[in-house]
């Protein structure tokens, strides 16, 4: 159980539900990473117009706000961007194929508060919403969103445990301890050596969100990934009191990265992708460990009485399954498969 469970089973969670949507966070920091990219030279201007737009900077490049698909048409709705053709080319195409059905990727961004409101008014144009783990548990408690066909949503082409009763996963990723080991002098192997200031020095840096935080704090303090869940806060609050003099916290991930490029920080919890960038922009001088990694997911919600009905956006979530079309999307966007069948189709240097 995830600690967006933990927080949801207690009715703890509609206090902080606007500060915890992991996969938006996720997904617009691909965006970031894009436009990023677009100052190095390394895409063109279109690239880093349409990154723009789907991080508000520009009017929206994509379906706007509250358009209605014509008849025969499916609409997704993700974080824009960049994202929005990698959809299209990954899952769009496909499921136009073997279906007939015309798919819009709408980029507008699936925010928690106007699928609710969608719902409620009666004024539904979303068939299939990109959101998160604790959007769905959200989502589900206000009774917006439809149960998962799992008769034709396949449960078994879902890594770990992200097929949820109203949302499934279509896309992981992961909190990992990135490091520099010419700082430290050696690499870090766990949360433990993480917490370990004397025998790897260094100032840290966290985020400043819960998630995948709190987590690494029971690891090192000893618990297995099976005692994670329920967290002990207290336990937690009292880790990281122990190294708080040692950390400097991270609020997106340009800055987790920045951090390690100016040498401010030896080491960090931070998202794989910008982990990965790092490696490449460091020449290998920052890499990272999976072991004790935190992964969290992507998921599809489909909202209740949705346009284009719920045989075909269920029909849309099980053509996603498609292990090739989700390596397709790594390959575009970075996100990582959710269908353990996809990891053989995954290029070995990757």
């Amino acid at each position: 159980m995830s600690i967006l469970k933990t927080l949801y089973e207690k009715d703890l969670y509609p206090e902080i539900e606007d500060t915890i949507d992991e996969a938006g966070a996720f997904q617009r920091d691909l965006i970031e990473i894009a436009a990023e990219r677009h100052a190095k030279g390394e895409i063109d201007r279109r690239g880093f117009l349409t990154a723009l737009a789907g991080i508000g900077a520009l009017g929206v490049m994509s379906l706007p706000s509250g358009a209605k698909a014509a008849a025969g048409e499916l609409v997704v709705v993700n974080w824009g961007g960049p994202a929005v053709d990698a959809y299209q080319t990954a899952f769009g195409e496909p499921f136009t194929a073997s279906s007939g059905i015309k798919v819009v990727i709408d980029g507008t961004g699936p925010l928690l508060s106007k699928i609710r409101a969608m719902v409620e008014s009666g004024a539904v144009t979303w068939d299939c919403c990109d959101t998160g783990a604790a959007t769905t548990l959200v989502l589900e408690k206000a009774g917006v969103i439809q149960a998962i066909d799992y008769s034709v949503v396949d449960k078994n082409k879902v890594v770990l445990d992200y097929a949820y009763d109203y949302g499934v996963a279509n896309y992981l990723f992961s909190y990992i301890l990135a490091y520099n080991e010419k700082m430290i002098g050696k690499a870090p192997a766990s949360w433990a050596d993480f917490w370990d200031t004397a025998g790897f020095p260094g100032m840290r840096t966290l985020r400043k969100q819960p998630n995948g935080m709190l987590e690494a704090a029971m690891f090192a303090a000893g618990k297995t990934a099976e005692e994670i869940y329920p967290i002990d806060l207290d336990l937690v609050m009292e880790k990281l009191k122990e190294i708080r003099d040692d950390v400097i916290v991270w609020g997106s991930g340009s800055q987790s990265q920045e951090l390690f490029r100016t040498g401010e920080v030896a080491m960090g919890n931070i998202w794989h992708t910008r982990a990965n960038l790092l490696n490449r922009d460091m020449d290998g001088e920052v890499t990272w460990t999976w072991n004790q990694g935190i992964a969290t997911a992507g998921m599809w919600n489909i909202p209740n009485n949705n346009p284009a009905g719920t045989e075909a956006a269920m029909a849309f979530v099980a053509s996603s399954q498609d292990p090739q079309q989700q390596v397709t999307l790594f390959g575009l966007m970075g996100n990582g498969p959710a269908n353990p069948a996809a990891s053989e189709f995954v290029p070995e240097d990757r």
